[in-house]
């Protein structure tokens, strides 16, 4: 049996958690970068009989729009599927519901869920380091149980996760990463943005209609001429260190 994970990931953890998965499902793995549009545009190239480990970030409590229209391209057609959510320490909130109510919407038979936590993508201080050696682990083995689940039954009841409908209001940025100085314009930025938001011609600016603050471009600089507001981020941390700095396990719903 295979395994296809498709993971949104602008900055590498969520894909690093999925991977942990599928590696403890023991499967071979086929790989959709839904950051990339022209991987999205290839989806039907794929496999069509692979369990999905469908696999996002959590941004202010629900799934990034713009993963859930490119996980559309994904069509079930009855096969089984994993919901997996990646956040900041804080709250995963509506985010795993709506995942998978997409993916059952979507023709999916959703067989499990989980929701793992991982190094904050703003404010880097809150759960630094993670998904660690005991978020992999546990990873690893989550894996090993699905399979097991998805191999010891003919039909799988659908899995109960936590979250509301109508799902949590997301509010529209008010502040974007932007660059100073130091940028010499060299395009990586907007190269990597997933969304677009970064011209090659002016990739000190950023579109404030595209941007959704996946934190790739600041990331992904040579020079780390790009940042969030200095101000912003004194108080997203202020925040964050009193309401998420206790360490948070994964959940996991079998």
């Amino acid at each position: 049996m295979k395994w296809m994970i498709a993971s949104f990931s602008p900055t590498g953890t969520t894909k690093k958690v999925a991977k942990a998965v599928a590696e403890g499902a023991g499967c071979a793995v086929l790989d959709v970068d839904l950051t990339d549009l022209e991987a999205v545009k290839n989806v039907a190239r794929l496999d069509e009989t692979a369990v999905l480990l469908a696999a996002v970030p959590v941004y202010q409590g629900r799934v990034p729009a713009v993963a859930l229209e490119r996980l559309k391209e994904i069509r079930g057609n009855g096969r089984y599927a994993v919901a997996l959510v990646v956040y900041g320490n804080r709250e995963y909130e509506d985010a795993l519901l709506e995942l998978k109510n997409a993916l059952e919407k979507n023709g999916f038979q959703v067989a499990a869920a989980g929701a793992f936590v991982a190094e904050h993508s703003i404010v880097r201080s809150i759960a630094s380091g993670r998904p660690d050696e005991t978020d992999i682990r546990t990873a690893e083995k989550f894996g090993a149980d699905i399979q097991k689940k998805i191999n010891g039954v003919q039909d799988i009841s659908p899995v109960t996760v936590p979250g509301n409908i109508p799902y949590r209001a997301v509010k529209a940025p008010s502040v974007w990463p932007a660059a100073d100085d130091g940028c010499n314009r060299c395009g990586g930025c907007a190269e990597a943005c997933p969304v677009g938001a970064i011209s090659r011609e002016t990739p000190n600016l950023t579109s404030e209609d595209k941007c959704i603050n996946c934190m790739r471009c600041i990331q992904v600089c040579p020079r780390k001429a790009r940042s969030m507001p200095a101000r912003f981020l004194e108080g997203a941390k202020t925040m964050l260190e009193k309401n998420a700095a206790k360490r948070r396990e994964a959940e996991l719903f079998l």
